[in-house]
């Protein structure tokens, strides 16, 4: 992966210039364009780091946010917002959350912003084949979207959106861990894995189960089926892949 992004803003802005001479300070290459469609899809060879930054953009500037919102579906780009508080909630109400790479509350550190950059640019040099294999289930396709975001960096990501298809998926495919929707329709977390605890080929795959209550009763019950961990839906993004790191480094291969 090149060391090249995408850097979307009003030409005049103090602030731009500043991310951009950062950037390029830390090795990136950066291509300035102005807020709107027509300035990102006229960039011939665009880059897989996309960055906007929202200062002094306005609801005048919807039709970008929508166009980010569904070619991030079908391009080969990642999206980084930087913002006030109230510039970022404005741009989610048109972009979902889930395709965000990460949100940068201003004032932006710009070593920060590139060290998030260049831990992807390391990541991608790695084999996929030496990655770990995930399989996340989860009946809310916002969480498996948002979920399949955050750890892709690091592991090879796959997504069912029901016990079924996690089934379906494991007869044909193996994992090194399966992440668990707790409370599922149809078939719920628990269900799916007594089969695939039952099952000769697959017992012995981890599970952690994912719980959106941390109530005492609500633990003790998810602890009560002996899932190898459980992780609480709620937890911000550095706690949720820092607890799965930790449990790929402590598991004996």
């Amino acid at each position: 992966m090149e060391k090249s992004v995408l850097l979307i803003g009003l030409d005049k802005s103090f602030m731009v210039n500043a991310i951009q001479k950062g950037l390029e300070k830390e090795g990136y290459e950066v291509t300035r364009v102005r807020p709107s469609v027509q300035g990102v899809v006229e960039v011939q060879h665009r880059p897989e780091f996309y960055i906007l930054y929202m200062g002094e953009l306005t609801r005048g500037h919807v039709d970008l946010y929508e166009y980010l919102n569904e070619a991030i579906d079908n391009e080969n780009f990642m999206l980084y917002l930087i913002g006030k508080q109230e510039e970022v909630e404005l741009a989610l109400e048109f972009i979902e959350e889930s395709k965000v790479r990460e949100i940068y509350i201003r004032p932006l550190d710009v070593k920060l912003l590139a060290s998030d950059l260049d831990m992807i640019v390391d990541y991608s040099e790695v084999d996929d084949r030496l990655k770990k294999k995930i399989l996340i289930v989860d009946d809310d396709g916002t969480m498996l979207r948002m979920m399949k975001t955050w750890l892709s960096v690091k592991y090879r990501v796959y997504m069912a959106s029901s016990g079924e298809m996690a089934l379906s998926f494991l007869a044909e495919n193996t994992v090194d861990l399966i992440l668990l929707d707790y409370e599922m329709p149809v078939l719920d977390g628990p269900a799916v894995m007594q089969k695939i605890r039952d099952d000769e080929i697959l017992s012995e795959i981890p599970i952690i189960f994912l719980t959106a209550k941390d109530d005492k009763e609500s633990v003790m019950k998810v602890l009560k089926f002996k899932p190898d961990k459980y992780l609480l839906k709620s937890m911000p993004k550095e706690k949720l892949i820092a607890a799965i790191d930790e449990f790929f480094e402590g598991r004996v291969e």
